[in-house]
């Protein structure tokens, strides 16, 4: 099969869908940074930097191959977090019908609609209704749902919404389910990633030892070294918060006397502060460096590699830019093992072991720089 993936941010759908055997030929990102990114991994597929607004939809040169549109339209207006503007009112909320323009445009025998968990619960789901109305009127049979990444091998407590659509005549879609025994935890994925300090700056090193855990292994292949190790460096005071926090645990563990820059303490969200737990997977890889992620053993926040980790991104996979536009980057990405799932539910392939071996064209050598 062949994919147009749009509001494609760094690739993580992309990288999901390749690993499931489909061939995505363009894409579409707004952000610069994230395309950078986007077409330093993927390098064979042509990229439209822009608003999806002035996008001209083509169909891509096929021998009789399927052609998936796939994508997730800019969540902060459905995300829970987001009360403020968490209705209609907020025009990124409707960035959906672009979406669908270029469906409409294009008629691709299936589509692959993407979003937060919270695009169920902004203003009674009627955005979801919306898409699958639009969906049927052309022609489409569709189906939705919510899917766990840990489920599918991915270390980190996640959930995204997903509407898989066919076009009438083709088979009924469906979603995959899980296959995954026992969840990877961030131990696993931390396994053998280089020991670094608060505000680490140096971006290529050699891993500390050998990977242990089967996770770790696949994510690294054969690299002796890795990229993006940059870490926030924060302030002694934060450092001094994180000292507070046992794994598990968040900012109601820190001293009040250490949070009366707060004005109001007791209203902070639970996912403040929260120190990673070694045995289980981690929490949602956001924004996480606003939240003060915190490492599990170390008084730091997590580096870009960890967060990638956590992600099931390769440790091929290079983020481009600033230190702040890696971690949004990665905070924004959807899980790649999780996105794989979803594209072997369209194409028919088995769901595989946990693991995967992807080799970009920007890591080649073993050693980087």
């Amino acid at each position: 099969m062949i994919a147009i993936d749009l509001f494609s941010g760094a690739g993580g759908m992309s990288l999901g869908a390749k690993l499931a055997g489909v061939d995505v030929r363009q894409s579409v990102e707004l952000d610069p940074h994230a395309a950078r990114t986007y077409t330093r991994n993927h390098p064979n597929t042509e990229m439209y930097v822009g608003d999806i607004r002035g996008f001209q939809a083509k169909r891509p040169h096929s021998n009789g191959q399927e052609l998936i549109v796939f994508g997730g339209p800019p969540c902060q207006g459905f995300s829970t977090s987001n009360q403020k503007t968490r209705s209609s009112a907020n025009s990124q909320n409707w960035l959906w019908t672009e979406f669908l323009r270029v469906v409409s445009e294009l008629r691709p025998e299936w589509v692959v609609f993407e979003n937060v968990k919270g695009i169920l619960e902004t203003e009674k789901g009627v955005f979801v209704e919306h898409v699958q109305d639009n969906l049927q009127a052309l022609g489409y049979n569709s189906t939705y749902g919510i899917l766990s990444a840990t489920d599918f091998g991915v270390p980190q407590k996640r959930q995204r919404f997903f509407l898989i659509a066919a076009a009438s005549g083709g088979k009924i879609p469906s979603l995959p389910n899980a296959k995954i025994k026992q969840t990877v935890t961030v131990e696993e994925a931390f396994d053998d990633l280089p020991l670094l300090e608060n505000g680490a700056s140096i971006c290529g090193l050699e891993y500390s030892r050998s990977a242990r855990s089967a996770y770790a292994r696949s994510l690294r292949g054969e690299l002796s070294a890795t990229s993006n190790n940059l870490v926030t460096r924060n302030a002694p005071l934060i450092i001094e918060r994180y000292k507070h926090v046992p794994q598990g645990g968040n900012w109601e563990h820190i001293p009040l006397s250490l949070m009366d820059n707060y004005k109001d303490s007791n209203r902070c969200h639970t996912g403040i502060y929260r120190r990673l737990k070694l045995d289980e997977p981690s929490g949602v890889i956001g924004n996480y460096r606003k939240n003060m992620l915190i490492h599990p053993t170390e008084h730091r926040g997590l580096s870009v590699r960890e967060a990638a980790r956590l992600q099931s991104f390769p440790d091929t996979y290079y983020f481009d830019g600033s230190i702040g536009f890696q971690q949004q980057q990665v905070g924004n990405a959807v899980p790649p093992f999780l996105a794989k799932a979803v594209f072997q539910a369209i194409t028919g392939a088995p769901l595989e072991p946990v693991g995967c071996q992807v080799h970009a064209s920007n890591l080649n050598d073993k050693r980087l720089p």
